[in-house]
């Protein structure tokens, strides 16, 4: 029974891909909730119940159903079974046996049906932000992975139209249930770790293209779109261009955040050295720049809540 539990135990760890999560969403959460214990009258006990709300959301939509929906549907099509399976490729909770594929859809099933329930008590009770917030989850979560609309497995589409506004109103979401009125900055943070997840997410499918490529349905990402259009050493130009336009939004903070603009263009720049000199045929390199880069959106994340 042990070793049961424990097996259990592994396979839940190895689904979450925690480091993945804590990296973009948590640190999404926090980049706006630091502000409003700094520098606002908000009380400790005022933020933290809605904190620790929104990390264990994250958790259940982009750390667990996200995760359920994109391994079963990426192994029906053969691309996680090609994957180098270094940091890529899914949880690998199927492919090294701890779940059943059919199993694993009655999970992502049975969670959509229970967190659409959810949505319909918030709304029935009059918790309208709340089933909102929970909606944009279930619609990122749902639309990236599963037919018909499998945005995943479309260029540019998938991250823009799912993933995006996943991550945006989850930054957006602490002052948006604390606050009367939403402050210019915590716009400008949301876009800013939104388009900042979207840039790794290109980076971390540099190493399956491949395997991507040869799914069926051929998953086309932004990154196998780009290598098939210009060359395989274009691979790096979707993660370059969503940094691009983090490096953009700095204009956008101006003056008014002289310090969050100059230290958001020192990530950036460090972000755009690493992806210009990775070799993007080595896989261990590249999983180690991911790493750097998810501590970056960590670092990138605090400084933007630091300095408003």
């Amino acid at each position: 029974m042990s070793n049961q539990a424990l097996t259990s135990l592994k396979g839940v760890w190895l689904l979450l891909r925690s480091i993945a999560v804590i990296s973009s969403s948590v640190a999404t959460i926090i980049s706006t909730i630091l502000p409003l214990y700094l520098y606002f009258p908000a009380t400790a006990d005022t933020l933290l119940p809605i904190f620790l709300m929104l990390v264990l959301g994250a958790f259940i939509i982009h750390g667990v159903l996200t995760h359920i929906l994109n391994d079963y549907v990426d192994d029906l099509s053969g691309t996680d079974a090609e994957s180098p399976a270094i940091l890529s490729g899914g949880s690998r909770v199927i492919q090294t046996g701890f779940i059943t594929s059919a199993n694993l859809w009655k999970l992502g099933k049975g969670l959509i049906v229970l967190l659409s329930m959810v949505t319909l008590v918030f709304i029935i009770f009059g918790y309208y932000k709340l089933a909102l917030l929970l909606g944009i989850g279930l619609w990122g979560a749902i639309s990236y992975s599963l037919p018909p609309l499998r945005l995943s497995y479309r260029p540019f589409i998938g991250e823009l139209l799912s993933t995006f506004p996943s991550v945006l109103f989850l930054g957006l979401a602490g002052a948006w249930l604390t606050l009367d009125s939403m402050p210019t900055w915590v716009l400008q943070n949301a876009v800013i770790n939104a388009l900042f997840c979207v840039a790794w997410v290109m980076v971390h499918h540099i190493p399956d293209r491949e395997a991507d490529k040869g799914a069926t349905p051929m998953k086309q990402t932004s990154v196998v779109w780009a290598a098939d259009k210009f060359g395989t050493p274009f691979s790096r130009l979707p993660a370059l261009l969503y940094f691009g336009l983090v490096g953009v939004c700095a204009l956008w903070l101006g003056v008014e955040r002289l310090w969050a603009m100059v230290g958001l263009l020192v990530i950036v720049g460090v972000a755009y050295a690493l992806i210009i000199t990775m070799d993007i045929h080595n896989h261990q390199q590249v999983s180690a720049y991911e790493k750097l880069l998810l501590i970056l959106a960590m670092v990138n994340a605090v400084w933007l809540g630091i300095f408003i």
